[in-house]
């Protein structure tokens, strides 16, 4: 983490803050630079999280102040884009120089409260045989309950791209109300933060499989109204965004506490912690979905006959586009949930792996 955030604001004030001449070669590499700094603060970040605790509800609440806290930065900064553009900055250079000196300033005060002031638990050690990395690969693929996991995290995470990119085409070509867009992500990320409380006591009560099934089934119910939204509907329209999107940092908050549930089923079978690399794999898995969504978000519009250069879109266009808007992300979603029907890891089957956890790390320390 301390290696990648001095490579992740600089490559973020290359790209916010640009010189005069810029090719596209100059945005390929900053960009490629900001990812892999992004990634190297992300993938430990996440991983260590995983490690602090190792009791089944314990890291559901671990997660959910990750995810709460990270909501409330994005709070921060669309309350920062509002109130510049209320203060008449609306030049995207000045608000993006602006949010780039934020960064600068804020992110390494945080990341020495976290490496400074957050002890790490004691490395567990196991005895184990060696094995290569293919070996060790061929474990993960055996894990039925992780590749479960990535099933509905493809999903989930493809259901909500969908609709995040077409938010803003939505509002400018159906509703006519493009300069609502900052106000209604603003409020759609207080309704998430909001939420956070009630979705982590539904994980503590229900279990997280059967909390996540119903974070997901949230947002795809609350997704289909969309579909019937027409010009003049902005202020329907955000009200149900609003309340769709409670329920989006939960899905992330408890997917991720899962997967450490996942990993610590993979340590008993081959000896090894390795958060690491389902870490790595779990963060492929995510960018792979948010491209996926992307490309139907763009693609299947493009297929249906709209075209955002049209001055005014035909009301048939708009039907097709709400429909891509609406009923995918809600078919993704409940897709996605099917993968977490009957789910083998439950809080009892985690204790159970636990137990035997600690009798070989104890065993380990014997010998």
């Amino acid at each position: 983490m301390m290696i990648g955030t001095p490579l992740f604001l600089f490559s973020l004030w290359k790209i916010f803050v640009p010189g005069p001449e810029v090719s596209a070669a100059y945005l390929l590499f900053w960009s490629a630079a900001l990812y892999l700094g992004f990634t190297l603060i992300d993938l430990p970040h996440k991983a260590w999280g995983a490690e602090i605790s190792t009791d089944y509800d314990e890291r559901t609440r671990i997660t959910s102040w990750r995810e709460a806290i990270a909501t409330a930065g994005q709070v921060a900064l669309l309350a920062g884009l509002v109130w510049l553009a209320a203060d008449g900055i609306e030049a995207a250079s000045t608000q993006l120089h602006v949010i780039a000196i934020a960064v600068v300033f804020i992110l390494p005060l945080l990341l020495g409260l976290c490496v400074f002031f957050v002890q790490e638990r004691p490395p567990e050690y196991y005895v184990h045989p060696h094995r290569s990395i293919w070996a060790g690969l061929a474990i993960v693929a055996r894990n039925p309950a992780f590749l479960r996991m990535l099933g509905c995290v493809l999903l989930f995470v493809s259901g909500v791209a969908v609709q995040g990119t077409l938010h803003r085409l939505v509002l400018a070509d159906v509703m006519l109300d493009e300069g609502r867009f900052s106000l209604m992500i603003l409020l759609e990320n207080v309704g998430t933060l909001v939420a956070v409380p009630a979705w982590l006591a539904l994980s503590v009560r229900l279990g997280k499989h059967r909390a996540l099934m119903g974070a997901a089934l949230w947002l795809a119910v609350w997704s289909l109204p969309l579909v019937f939204l027409r010009e003049g509907d902005a202020n329907l329209l955000t009200a149900i965004i609003v309340i769709r999107g409670s329920s989006f940092a939960s899905i992330l908050f408890i997917a991720n506490s899962i997967a450490a549930d996942v990993i610590d089923v993979d340590t008993l079978e081959s000896g090894e912690q390795r958060s690491g690399l389902f870490f790595a794999v779990w963060g492929m898995a995510i960018k792979l979905a948010l491209a996926l969504g992307v490309v139907l978000a763009t693609v299947l519009p493009s297929l249906a006959g709209y075209l955002p250069s049209e001055v005014a879109i035909p009301l048939q266009i708009q039907g097709r586009l709400m429909l891509i808007y609406g009923a995918l992300p809600a078919l993704l979603m409940a897709l996605g949930a099917l993968f977490l029907f009957r789910f083998p890891i439950t809080k009892a089957r985690h204790d159970e792996v636990r137990y035997k956890l600690d009798a070989l790390a104890k065993q380990s320390r014997s010998e």
